[in-house]
């Protein structure tokens, strides 16, 4: 016999509605909704650099900047005389991005600390932070070796995983951020949790099979007579990557539906709600630009929901506990 958890309140005591599928943030107070929206801000300049590094490779502006650190020999800049174009401010203007998000991730941290000396009882949200500030600068090492090794596809693969990785603990924060340091209590039986850890890791293999799709069709970054490339079929990894999707859509369909089952009252629901909408959509855009012969603009889309999607699926898999 399936029996119902209690249902899920907001913090005013009511049930739980809406399609949020956030909880209610637990503090109030002034420094905690600036430390929302900062979590926020974390969050969407993480998804705009891996935009703005999509618009390089697809515009192959990937050697706009031929140098790194510096855009050329001698300038951080660009300079007026550089054969590359308008290339060179796509690219450097990615490039500029990585301080913005560096900064915005060093603000989260020293509000913080700040917030703990406070008396704050978040606990445990630093570390993330501090994780996603090393990150920052192992990407901008990743970057520069994909410039010296002339965008190996392999090392432009890694940079747009680990900007995966980013993503995913910003999105942690910005949910995490708004519960309690209370016990966290599931509110799902321990399959239907492991499922969704199953879900996660076929999410993280779509990922990287979109990335030997990508690396092995028209778009290298830069260099139309001679691009870098992997060696595999297009049409075979492309097909891969579709069957693995397809798998990825009935996982979330039986998450969705045990959800629906076993804690209906809860958020869990309209967390998977939410997956299943952002798989659908980037599933219509995937096929739509295979058989369009992978245009530009459609894979700047794919990228952007690609991100969202790991956006939604961590809320998802947080949503099966109540803290």
């Amino acid at each position: 016999m399936i029996t119902q958890p209690a249902p899920e309140l907001t913090r005013g005591g009511t049930p739980v509605t809406g399609w949020s599928p956030l909880p209610p943030p637990a503090e109030s107070t002034v420094l905690a909704r600036w430390l929302g929206r900062l979590f926020w801000l974390n969050l969407v300049v993480e998804v705009l650099i891996v935009a703005s590094g999509g618009l390089v490779r697809l515009t192959a502006s990937g050697l706009g900047c031929p140098d790194w650190p510096q855009c050329v020999p001698g300038s951080l800049t660009p300079v007026r005389h550089q054969e590359q174009s308008w290339h060179k401010y796509i690219e450097f203007g990615n490039r500029t991005l990585t301080g913005l998000v560096s900064v915005v991730a060093l603000a989260l941290l020293i509000a913080l600390i700040v917030d703990q000396r406070k008396g704050s009882r978040r606990r445990g949200l630093w570390p993330p932070v501090a994780f996603i500030l090393v990150g920052i600068g192992v990407q901008a090492v990743v970057g520069g070796i994909a410039v010296h090794t002339e965008l190996n596809p392999a090392i432009v693969a890694t940079h747009f995983l680990a900007s995966m990785l980013l993503v995913w603990a910003s999105a942690w924060l910005v949910y995490r951020s708004r519960e309690t340091d209370a016990a966290p209590a599931p509110v799902v039986p321990r399959e239907v949790r492991w499922l969704a850890y199953l879900t996660a890791v076929v999410v993280a293999v779509v990922l990287f099979l979109g990335t030997l799709v990508t690396g092995s069709g028209p778009h290298s970054g830069d260099d139309a007579e001679h691009p870098a490339r992997l060696h595999f079929d297009m049409r075979t990894v492309a097909w891969l990557h579709a069957d693995t999707v397809m798998l990825l859509t009935g996982l979330v369909v039986a998450v969705l539906l045990a959800t629906i089952l076993v804690a209906r009252h809860t958020r869990a629901p309209r967390a998977w709600t939410w997956v299943i909408g952002v798989i659908v959509v980037q599933g219509i855009v995937g096929y739509t630009q295979y058989f369009l012969q992978v245009p530009a603009g459609l894979v700047e889309v794919h990228m952007i929901l690609a991100s969202l999607l790991v956006v939604v699926t961590t809320w998802g898999v947080l949503s099966l506990r109540k803290r």
